[in-house]
């Protein structure tokens, strides 16, 4: 396989991993093309080498960008602005585990702790039902919560030795 052949089949993948994720498949797209990318590029060499619109890309590198997965540069001289995005694996990981936290866990945690304290009658099997769901759930996405935390807060190598002990 030919490089060209490999980076298409590399965007093309992480298109559908991001679409499996609930991200939209082109800003997965546009994410993977400048990760294999050494250089930043300008709107117009996205758009050109993934046949997007400019809205399209317009759109999907706000979203990259408000996402923290890619910067937007200038080069001296130019007016032109220049997306990057890191290389860094970990740092990647973390930062979508980040936002991905603040997007969807910490309301789910806000919404369960306001359904915890419910009170009702103890004999009663729905309420009894419905307390003790909400509470399991609750208290397994605090558990997600503090686990995603240490993700946060650690270093990779320190990360996966803590992860593997927990395998053997």
């Amino acid at each position: 396989m030919e490089l060209t052949e490999a980076r298409q089949k590399f965007i093309e993948a992480w298109g559908k991993l991001g679409s499996e994720w609930g991200i939209n498949r082109t800003m997965a797209q546009v994410h993977a093309l400048l990760l294999i990318t050494p250089e930043a590029l300008t709107t117009e060499e996205i758009m050109e080498q993934l046949s997007i619109s400019r809205g399209n890309a317009n759109m999907t590198l706000r979203d990259l960008i408000s996402w923290g997965l890619v910067e937007k540069q200038l080069k001296q001289g130019e007016r032109k602005e220049y997306f990057y995005a890191d290389k860094d694996s970990w740092n990647i990981a973390r930062q979508v585990a980040k936002e991905r936290r603040k997007r969807e866990l910490d309301p789910i945690i806000k919404i369960l702790d306001e359904l915890s304290a419910v009170k009702g009658n103890e004999k009663d099997a729905d309420y009894k039902t419905f307390h003790k769901s909400v509470t399991d759930i609750n208290k397994l996405a605090k558990n997600v919560d503090k686990t995603l935390e240490t993700m946060l807060k650690a270093d990779e190598s320190w990360f996966w030795k803590s992860i593997l002990k927990v395998f053997k």
